[in-house]
């Protein structure tokens, strides 16, 4: 093509189009527009459409289409006015992607390349040198035949050949000079297609993801059939496999997007693979993220965490039904009401987080699921947040809180500070009278620093540390009354309506930076609304960690993958997964500080 030659342009395949009295209406795989307001419209249409549509049929052959059918003049393409509309009517199309560009005098690429990209002839000289390749353990079988079938009918015939290492039930696609691969596979319940990479790191991650959705791992696999004998309607199910996986090998070869919207779909992360998920009962298939990869997964810098929706993003991530590390932690039947409860299931039991809203006891949990699981394969404490700051703020805490039965704190000269806030007063009141529990509250300030401890006990456990329920540090004796109030209202609506036996953990202000990251609270609302109170807490927040730095001497270095292990000791084993996918998702991992937990 050169520049005397310029690129054809033709409507989409897949654009259907209506003419309508007084105007169009265009729909496509993407989006639709509705042109009004001219009687001329259907018969600009009918002189651009000879251009647009040449030889396409599927357009042509729609009732209604053609001027001279419902008794239209076609007007002159010569006037002026006329090639003016017909410039307007084409910037319209283009406006709304409906239009796309074929190499002059060049055959025009499949229709799904058109469908697909502004300029399909790019995308099919690529594939044009991809040169796909086809491994099975036995070509024939029904999973490889549908593969190499739906290839050839895309316009790319691949070679095939028999690769006997391959498990029977899953076959490996290559294509590209610089070499892309997927693998797909069925499974007991269904199967999968992973994301395009090295022909290597494709094999490793379809072991690893046929291990993780296997019936005895209580991932996906949960039905009934016996592994090894595809459920569902193989050949439905071998079908959308095959196409999901040669649409995702060319796409790759091709340049093109990854069919994976990670812009469009919520559960999906950023710069981290998505697997496809097929489940043969009921029908149903989607991308997941895949976030326990071989190491080199791992190796990745995560973006960092900035929002509680991103943080809830990654506790999506951890706690994928088929593909996650962690039980994801969801409100369930837990009333929300006075405050929000989330549950899930941890290695000491079941566990169930409070919080002033739902989703920040989604995170509290998760956190707090991970800690217990790591706390198995790690030495010493261990603490997790999404990013650095939510950590250091967690551990922080939990070490002052620990050395604050030594360290004899101040009593706070006032509970006047703490009474009148309106936070610590509607959290007390909520625990003292809506829910009727004979509770006691101290404040202590820790010496020469600006930082609160306070206690919630029950009278009755005066004597030791049973009666305890809920303890918080802050760096105001309100922030730490109120929360210390709201872990104690949390507790007592978690023994009543949670799992028996059910862990209980808190909410603290270390989530506080993360709840309000984005968010401006309105100007007329005071610390009696959450979402102002949260702000304060955060804007206090760096100071508070400087202090309690200086109160415990805590100073820990988060985990990173390949550097010095904080397992030195064994994180590699059942942690290493957890570690790993801690990291994917832009979580933080502190460990082995020493001290009581």
């Amino acid at each position: 093509m050169t520049a005397a030659e310029p690129p054809r342009l033709r409507l989409r395949p897949g654009v259907a189009v209506t003419p309508l009295r007084n105007g169009l209406h265009l729909r496509g795989r993407d989006g639709s527009v509705t042109l009004e307001g001219s009687k001329a419209l259907p018969a600009l249409w009918e002189l651009l459409s000879e251009q647009l549509c040449h030889g396409r049929e599927d357009v042509l052959g729609q009732e209604g289409y053609r001027g001279e059918e419902v008794g239209r003049p076609r007007l002159d393409p010569a006037d002026p006015r006329v090639e003016a509309a017909l410039h307007a009517l084409t910037e319209q199309l283009h406006t709304h992607d409906l239009l796309t560009e074929y190499p002059a005098g060049a055959a025009e690429p499949a229709a799904w390349l058109g469908a697909s990209v502004q300029r399909p002839g790019l995308a099919a000289a690529a594939l044009a040198a991809a040169r796909p390749v086809v491994a099975a353990a036995d070509p024939e079988g029904p999973l490889a035949t549908a593969l190499i079938s739906v290839l050839s009918r895309a316009g790319a015939p691949p070679k095939v050949y028999r690769d006997t290492g391959l498990p029977a039930d899953r076959v490996v696609a290559v294509a590209g000079t610089s070499p892309v691969a997927v693998a797909v596979a069925r499974t007991a319940d269904g199967g999968f297609v992973t994301a395009p990479a090295e022909p290597e790191r494709a094999r490793a991650d379809a072991e690893s993801i046929a291990a993780r959705l296997r019936p005895d791992t209580g991932s996906a696999g949960t039905g009934s059939t016996p592994a090894g004998a595809p459920a569902g309607s193989p050949a439905a199910l071998t079908s959308l496999l095959a196409g999901a996986a040669a649409q995702r090998l060319l796409c790759a070869a091709a340049g093109l997007p990854d069919p994976a919207g990670r812009e469009e779909d919520p559960q999906l992360l950023a710069d981290r693979p998505a697997v496809l998920v097929a489940v043969a009962r009921p029908p149903h298939a989607s991308y997941r993220p895949w976030v326990t990869g071989p190491a080199d997964h791992a190796s990745l810098s995560p973006a960092p965490v900035a929002s509680l929706a991103e943080a809830l993003r990654g506790v999506g991530a951890l706690g994928d039904p088929y593909l996650g590390v962690l039980d994801a932690p969801r409100p369930g039947d837990l009333p929300q009401l006075p405050a929000g409860l989330a549950a899930c299931s941890s290695v000491a039991g079941p566990l169930v987080a409070g919080a002033p809203r739902t989703d920040l006891a989604r995170l509290s949990a998760a956190c707090r699921a991970a800690e217990l699981h790591l706390g198995e394969g790690m030495p010493g404490p261990v603490a997790v947040g999404a990013g650095p700051g939510h950590a250091l703020g967690r551990a922080l805490r939990r070490a002052a809180i620990a050395a604050a039965s030594s360290s004899c704190p101040d009593r706070s000269p006032s509970e006047e500070e703490w009474r009148e806030h309106p936070q610590a007063r509607h959290w007390w009141t909520v625990l003292t009278r809506h829910l009727g529990l004979p509770m006691e509250m101290t404040v202590h300030r820790f010496t020469a620093e600006q930082a609160y401890l306070a206690v919630v006990r029950n009278p009755a456990g005066r004597a030791g540390t049973a009666g305890v329920a809920a303890r918080a540090v802050e760096a105001t004796p309100a922030d730490a009354a109120a929360l210390a109030a709201l872990g104690a209202v949390t507790r007592a609506m978690a023994a009543v309506h949670g799992p028996a036996g059910a862990v209980h953990t808190a909410f603290s202000g270390a989530e506080a930076p993360l709840a309000v990251a984005g968010v401006e609270p309105a100007a007329w609302t005071d610390e009696g609304w959450t979402d102002r109170w949260l702000a304060g807490i955060a804007r206090r927040e760096p100071e508070l960690c400087a202090v309690l730095t200086r109160l415990t001497g805590l100073r820990p270095d988060p985990w990173q993958p390949g550097g010095a292990d904080l397992a030195g000791s064994g994180a590699a084993g059942s942690a290493g997964p957890v570690l790993a996918a801690l990291h994917a998702c832009g979580f933080t991992v502190l460990a082995g500080w020493g001290g009581a937990r």
